[in-house]
């Protein structure tokens, strides 16, 4: 089961704010994050697991939040590793390549910047209903509707992908498991017949993720859907407690730039 980009039905405070609010806040967030040094980085992840905390996410919401990109993590971690000049730690006998310790900080530092954009971008998705984040992202991108950016058609592609990635990981892994039950192991073999393998993979999530679309398109052709500017149901209105869950979020911005300088 992922549920990295699916809405988690709940009741805690992150529930009810107001999808601008949690979208602004994730943005504030990414930004610090990119800039953070290792002070405010041990700030930043203790915010992130205090709105974890907040929004009433257990440990297994969090780890199947990572998991799809785990691979791509660990990659990026090896590759700082073995491919960053400096101090060098210690060198592999079968293998031409220098550990150093600027490799080390810098992989595991990426690895912690890559993991807290997904944890706050998986807190989002799992606090807010598809329906309200569309509404969101519209909203927040109206004023660009003046240079003639679609903002509405944005904002349904990004929900649609974010609706869609829990459903293709989970075909993902129905194909793996329907390949490894006649036989194939990436594990073993050359790395042609790992290749091979792979395609094998690939194909079919392919073909079931055009199929998908397909299928979409038709169910919104059915039912009378049209490009451009649309009513909501419920309208967004900002409440005392989208206010001061902004002021918190300020607050902390402003204590990390003043106890850290990451700015100067």
């Amino acid at each position: 089961m992922y549920n990295l980009g699916q809405y988690i039905h709940g009741d805690a405070i992150t529930h009810h704010l107001d999808p601008r609010v949690k979208i602004v806040s994730v943005i504030m967030l990414s930004v610090l994050i990119f800039r953070a040094d290792l002070l405010s980085g041990a700030i930043i992840s203790a915010f992130i697991i205090f709105a974890i905390l907040v929004s009433r996410l257990t440990l297994n919401h969090v780890l199947n939040a990572l998991k799809p990109l785990a691979v791509f993590v660990f990659l990026l971690f090896f590759l700082h590793v073995f491919f960053t000049d400096g101090t060098a730690l210690f060198t592999f006998s079968f293998f031409p390549v220098t550990v150093t310790y600027e490799g080390l900080y810098q992989g595991a530092f990426v690895t912690w910047q890559i993991a807290c954009l997904i944890l706050t971008a998986a807190v989002l998705t799992m606090t807010t209903p598809p329906s309200e984040l569309i509404s969101g992202i519209e909203t927040l991108l109206r004023p660009l509707r003046r240079i003639g950016v679609p903002s509405h058609d944005v904002a349904v592609m990004i929900s649609m992908a974010l609706r869609f990635m829990p459903t293709l990981l989970e075909e993902f892994d129905r194909i793996r498991m329907a390949q490894m039950a006649r036989g194939a192991d990436i594990k073993i073999g050359s790395f042609s017949e790992k290749a091979k393998w792979a395609k094998a993979l690939a194909i079919p999530l392919m073909i079931s993720a055009f199929r998908r679309a397909d299928e979409l398109s038709d169910a919104m052709e059915a039912r009378g859907y049209q490009r451009g500017y649309r009513t909501t149901l419920r309208e967004l209105r900002i409440t005392p407690r989208d206010v001061a869950a902004m002021a918190l979020m300020l607050l902390f911005m402003g204590s990390v730039f003043i106890s850290t300088g990451i700015f100067e």
